[in-house]
C-alpha cells in the first residue's frame, strides 16, 4: 500500500511539472528585449540595444531622420501599408519599441539608408539579425528576424540607401507563418556600442509625405 501511494505522489509531481512547463512555452513571446549592457561579454546582448522612449530623443535627432527620407526597408512595401507598432505591448512590462513590416518569406531587405555594417548578430528573440550604423554614427537601424543575409555582407562592409542586405523571414522567436522585418531606430549614446541607444519611433519617418 505504501508503495502504491508513494507511486501516486511520484506521478503526480510529474504531471505537475509537465504542466508547469506547458504553461511556460506558452506565455506571450518576447521578442527584441531592451536589455542593460552585457555584464561580461560585448558581444551577448540578448537582441536589441537598450532603449528608454522615443520621446526621449530630441527634436534635432528626429529632423535629421526626417530630412534624410529614409527607404522603405522592405521591397514592395508602401507607406499606406505601414502600422505603427511601436507602443505595442511585449509581454508585460516593455512596449515593442520598433515596426514590423509583413511581406512573403524572402522579400529583399533593404538599407534604409547609407551606413556600416556595424554588426551582424544572431540571437534568440532577434534571429539573424543586422546592425547598421549611419556615416556619422548618430543613429543605428536594426533588421531583424531575417531569412539570411545577402552574399557576402560582412561587418565593417560600407552599404549603400537600398542596396538588399537580407531578406525577411521568421528567425528567432518570430511566428513561423507570419514572415516580417523587425525595423528599430536608435540613436546611439557617445559610446557608440551597438547594443546601448535610445529608440525612436520608425513609423513617422517611414510614413513621412
Amino acid at each position: 500500500m505504501l508503495t502504491l501511494v508513494a507511486l501516486a505522489f511520484a506521478l503526480g509531481a510529474l504531471t505537475d511539472a509537465a504542466l508547469a512547463w506547458r504553461l511556460r512555452l506558452t506565455e506571450p513571446s518576447r521578442e527584441e528585449v531592451p536589455v542593460v549592457a552585457p555584464d561580461a561579454d560585448a558581444d551577448a546582448p540578448a537582441a536589441a540595444p537598450t532603449g528608454t522612449s522615443g520621446a526621449a530623443v530630441d527634436a534635432k535627432a528626429i529632423e535629421t531622420l526626417e530630412r534624410d527620407r529614409l527607404t522603405m526597408p522592405v521591397q514592395g512595401v508602401s507607406r499606406n501599408q505601414l502600422h505603427d507598432t511601436f507602443t505595442a505591448a511585449r509581454g508585460s512590462s516593455r512596449s515593442h519599441e520598433a515596426i514590423d513590416i509583413m511581406a512573403p518569406r524572402r522579400t529583399p531587405v533593404l538599407a534604409a539608408t547609407d551606413g556600416t555594417v556595424a554588426k551582424l548578430f544572431t540571437s534568440k528573440q532577434g534571429g539573424l539579425t543586422i546592425y547598421e550604423f549611419d556615416p556619422s554614427k548618430t543613429f543605428c537601424y536594426y533588421y531583424a528576424h531575417l531569412e539570411a543575409y545577402a552574399a557576402a555582407l560582412h561587418e565593417g562592409q560600407t552599404i549603400h540607401r537600398a542596396e538588399v542586405i537580407g531578406y525577411v523571414g521568421t528567425t528567432g522567436n518570430a511566428p513561423p507563418d507570419a514572415p516580417h522585418l523587425h525595423f528599430a531606430i536608435f540613436r546611439l549614446t557617445p559610446e557608440h556600442q551597438w547594443w546601448k541607444g535610445v529608440a525612436v519611433n520608425p513609423y513617422p519617418i517611414l510614413t513621412q509625405p
